[in-house]
Formats: C-alpha cells, sequence, structure tokens
C-alpha cells in the first residue's frame, strides 16, 4: 500500500460522490470488497482498496483508498461533485439548520462536525457573504 494513499470512511468516500455511506457501502459489497456485517474482505484488503483500524476488523474501523474505490465507483458511473458544488451545499444546509426546524433534533454544530476539513473555510467565507452568523469550527 502506498504511504500517500488517501484512506477514508464510507461517508467520507460516499460524500466525494454525492451518495450514502450505506450506497456506497453496498457498492463495495457488489465488488465484494466488503462482506454482509460491513467488514472488508482478504481480497479487498490484500489489493490495498480496504484496511481495517478497528479491533476484530469491524466495519466502523474500516478505511477505504479514496484513489481505488473511486476508480471503481466512477466505472460505475459516479462522478466526483466538484468543490464548489460541495461547499454550496454545506453552506446551504447550515444556513437551513441555523434558521432551524422543530421537526430535527440535531444542532447545527453537530451537524457542522461532519463538513471535511478542506472545505470548512470555504463555507464560512460563503455564509459569511450569505449574512448568516454561523461559522464551522475545525
Amino acid at each position: 500500500m502506498a504511504a500517500s494513499a488517501s484512506w477514508l470512511s464510507l461517508t467520507d468516500l460516499g460524500r466525494i460522490y454525492g451518495i450514502s455511506a450505506i450506497h456506497c457501502g453496498r457498492t463495495m459489497e457488489h465488488l465484494g470488497w466488503r462482506d454482509s456485517r460491513g467488514r472488508p474482505t482478504p481480497i479487498a484488503v490484500d489489493m490495498g482498496a480496504a484496511m481495517s483500524s478497528g479491533p476484530h476488523s469491524q466495519g466502523r474501523g474500516t478505511l477505504w483508498n479514496r484513489d481505488i474505490c473511486g476508480r471503481e465507483l466512477q466505472a460505475r458511473g459516479y462522478s466526483p461533485m466538484s468543490r464548489s458544488l460541495q461547499v454550496q451545499q454545506w453552506t446551504q444546509f447550515l444556513e437551513a439548520m441555523e434558521e432551524g426546524s422543530p421537526s430535527i433534533d440535531a444542532t447545527v454544530e453537530q451537524m457542522a462536525e461532519d463538513i471535511p476539513g478542506e472545505l470548512a473555510e470555504d463555507v464560512n467565507h460563503q455564509l459569511a457573504a450569505r449574512g448568516c452568523r454561523f461559522r464551522v469550527s475545525h
């Protein structure tokens, strides 16, 4: 495995392609890289597509190689979302969360924890430009 490989959770990998962690996980299962319990298969580990970092190889302790998995997702028709689209979507989402909704129990701060660190500064600039007082703290 390359030392410079980018390792991501299914959530972060799916986010790049605009799909949920569940959908991303199902794709890994269809490739034969993930078993029904969410653990990477020996094939996925041997080829460098996945690595387990948790105890007993639990699914939540698994990280996925961005390059290897990304090639497979793209071969199946998924396209990475542009950075500007990701920033726009996070900005709109956080702005709506800041306004609040009686049907959502999570706080805007809790939701902001899921923003990839590399997007935080751009999201904060967009929030400021839109007049929203909330800022992502990373």
